[in-house]
């Protein structure tokens, strides 16, 4: 392995490939919601909408400006593929990128954050001075070489992807029980050549295994040169894999597009006239603390008793890809302040089937819910509802058990970043096994 020091100029061309795969895969991502008719799903279809902690202040906008800010962000894509007004295009790109995502927790996905932190980590960057319409507008603002340290920065945010999501899999579930990979490949029987196999727990276990070993290494194999391609190569199979045998959109092109960062560029032919200035010292402060936030962020978990695939405290933005699979229901049961008097509540009143299926395993999003219950019995007359909810979870295969104390009233409760007590711990009981036909 060969590290040129952070300030050692290199060839653009690594980075120039990395903006255009970026830019391409934002247009791609925003047209694909408007062929689809995901911003109608997501933005017009939902009559209530779970914020994030600390930012209920953001609102949905009317359709017509939210069908606008995806056609914006298909244009931007395009503008930072061809590097044309690069570092405004980035910047508003991802203040509307996170805008959209902002809006409802519901359509959390781990890639969004992950495209959304790439995009900030290329505002950053000089990326729009080589090879790109900023230069033939502005010959003078070309750099013929780029510091080392644009991709070390840009590797590590790939790198630490993958990396926390292979620790998240060290647990039992994944590595002694295969779960939830066996729940997921019995229903994927019928897929070709390999779905038989898919019916055995051995199966599930070495893919487990494999999930694991790969997440955790893939970076160190491909910032080794002699490993590099072979790893690369691996590694598109990998995720060919698995977008063929589960629905996880945009992640797998992602990852493969953006783990180009890894080869390095070609040597430079000659000394660089023009090369980036060097960073000073508050840049140098902001370059650490970037790194270090990403260090310790996905580690928050640890903070909370219990485990984080029950409570599901930290469990965002941390990089716990695939790591749960988790069947609930869930019925509000309404009490009169007043005269005692009590009513269920059923979440499909409220909630389309997409948030139906993402709301009922989050605590925290059961809790949003439960208020917003709450004020609609209150005007329709109720005299100081209190809310209680009757919630039953499956957690890999588990049997169901309850997520929420059934007895404390949620509209006296307020999330937080502390523990919550309200929550149930998670029962010690082991994931299902699943047998293949004849098996014993």
């Amino acid at each position: 392995m060969r590290w040129n020091a952070p300030t050692a100029p290199t060839s653009p061309a690594t980075l120039v490939v990395f903006r255009i795969a970026l830019g391409v895969l934002g247009t791609v991502s925003a047209l694909r919601f408007l062929a689809f008719g995901w911003v109608d799903e997501l933005f017009a279809e939902p009559h209530f909408f779970f914020t994030y902690y600390g930012l209920s202040w953001i609102h949905v906008a009317p359709i017509a400006v939210m069908k606008g800010i995806f056609v914006a962000l298909a244009v931007l894509g395009l503008c930072i593929a061809a590097g044309l007004f690069t570092r405004a295009s980035l910047v508003v790109f991802a203040i509307l990128f996170a805008y959209v995502n902002l809006c409802d927790v519901t359509n959390y996905l781990n890639h969004y954050v992950q495209v959304f932190w790439l995009v900030c980590v290329a505002a950053c960057l000089p990326l729009g001075r080589a090879h790109s319409l900023d230069v033939w507008r502005r010959p003078e603002t070309r750099l013929d070489a780029f510091p080392a340290w644009c991709t070390y920065l840009l590797r590590f945010q790939v790198g630490v992807v993958y990396f926390y999501a292979g620790i998240a899999k060290l647990n039992a579930d994944w590595l002694l029980h295969g779960q939830p990979l066996g729940i997921w490949l019995r229903s994927r029987t019928d897929f070709p050549l390999l779905g038989p196999l898919f019916a055995y727990p051995a199966t599930a276990l070495a893919m487990s295994w494999a999930g694991f070993l790969f997440d955790t290494t893939i970076p160190l194999w491909l910032s080794i040169r002699r490993t590099r391609l072979p790893a690369y190569l691996v590694l598109v199979a990998f995720h060919g894999l698995t977008q063929l045998l589960f629905p996880i959109g945009m992640f797998p092109a992602i990852m493969v597009l953006t783990a180009l960062v890894f080869f390095p560029p070609p040597p430079l032919g000659h000394a660089p006239e023009r090369t980036a200035p060097a960073l000073g010292r508050p840049a140098h402060w902001a370059l650490a603390l970037y790194c270090t936030l990403h260090v310790l962020v996905p580690l928050r978990h640890h903070l909370y008793p219990g485990s984080v695939a029950w409570h599901e405290q930290g469990m965002r933005f941390a990089w716990k890809v695939m790591v749960r699979e988790k069947n609930a229901a869930v019925t509000f049961v309404v009490r009169d302040g007043e005269t005692g008097r009590s009513f269920e509540a059923y979440p499909h009143r409220y909630l389309t089937p997409r948030q139906l299926r993402e709301f009922a395993t989050q605590p925290d999003m059961i809790l949003a819910l439960a208020h917003h219950v709450a004020a609609d019995f209150e005007s329709r007359g109720m005299h100081a509802p209190r809310v209680y909810a009757d919630t039953w979870v499956s957690l890999n295969g588990r049997p169901k058990a309850r997520l929420i104390d059934p007895d404390v009233d949620l509209t006296t409760i307020h999330d937080s970043l502390w523990p919550a007590s309200w929550i149930v711990p998670q029962p010690a009981t082991l994931p299902h096994r699943f047998f293949a036909a004849g098996s014993r």
